[in-house]
């Protein structure tokens, strides 16, 4: 609750200015604090379903070996990597070679873990499978 009631700060000291100089009515605030605490549920269970998605990945594959830099890639994307991957961030993000991102991405994706998304070419772009029930 307290960093939904930082995130809307401003929104926050204006009603608390509002209900101070006003009368001793309570209503708008009550309002206001009640949504705040709505959104801030609403924020915890969308981070509490990345988090089980997250470990219902990481158990599916509990059995799987994985370098370095195929489990960090692998965390970036669970938590919701910005863009699309391809092998050449890859290689930047795992401080790696073209040929080792190749490598590695073609693992992932022969083991059922990678797929290649629509389109190809020089960029093409990979996505984390669903993870299956």
């Amino acid at each position: 609750m307290s960093s939904q009631i930082r995130a809307e700060r401003k929104q926050y000291y204006e009603v608390l200015e509002r209900t101070q100089k006003g009368t001793l009515d309570i209503s708008n605030w009550m309002e206001w604090f009640l949504n705040c605490l709505l959104r801030a549920t609403q924020g915890a269970h969308t981070v509490l379903e990345a988090v089980l998605a997250k470990e219902k990945f990481w158990r599916r594959l509990s059995g799987e070996n994985f370098s370095g830099r195929q489990r960090k890639i692998l965390n970036l994307m669970c938590d919701g990597f910005d863009g699309k991957l391809t092998s050449s961030k890859w290689a930047k993000i795992a401080k790696c070679s073209q040929d080792t991102a190749h490598r590695d991405i073609r693992d992932l994706v022969q083991r059922g873990i990678l797929k290649k998304d629509e389109g190809g070419g020089r960029s093409t772009s990979y996505s984390i499978v669903a993870v299956i029930t």
